[in-house]
């Protein structure tokens, strides 16, 4: 799998979590989690690949796809939170398990994740913006 490619799934992987967090309820929010689960299977595939066995998507060391996908780990909590569910699981991807514990290790990987708390509270002033211009 290329660089390309797995900055693609990345991105595949963002844009159905975002819709998630934001807006989507009810049927919609199951369709965006079993899409986001799909994503991170396609992910752990890739960091098996990519690893080769190793700490990283490149190796030994933290490179670009680590740091793209690890900019993620935040909004992928606060979508665990609002979808009421655990999308870093053990039994279904261990491989992305291992990495985002060990990349939050990283002195230098923690300024690429922003934290939880102050997502929710971005998430919810874009959606009392959303909430108001809807009046």
């Amino acid at each position: 799998m290329s660089v390309l490619n797995i900055q693609f799934e990345c991105l595949q992987f963002f844009l159905p979590l975002r819709q998630l967090i934001l807006f989507a309820r009810g049927e919609e929010a199951k369709k965006v989690v079993q899409e986001t689960q799909e994503v991170l299977a396609l992910l752990e595939e890739a960091f098996v690949k990519c690893s080769k066995g190793k700490a990283y998507f490149g190796g030994d060391s933290i490179g670009y796809i680590d740091i793209t996908l690890g900019s993620l780990l935040g909004w992928l909590e606060v979508g665990e939170e609002v979808a009421n569910v655990k999308f870093l699981d053990q039994s279904k991807t261990p491989g992305l398990v291992g990495w985002a514990k060990k990349f939050r290790l990283d002195d230098a990987a923690k300024e690429f994740i922003p934290e939880a708390e102050k997502l929710k509270q971005t998430v919810k002033m874009i959606q009392a913006m959303a909430k108001a211009s809807l009046k």
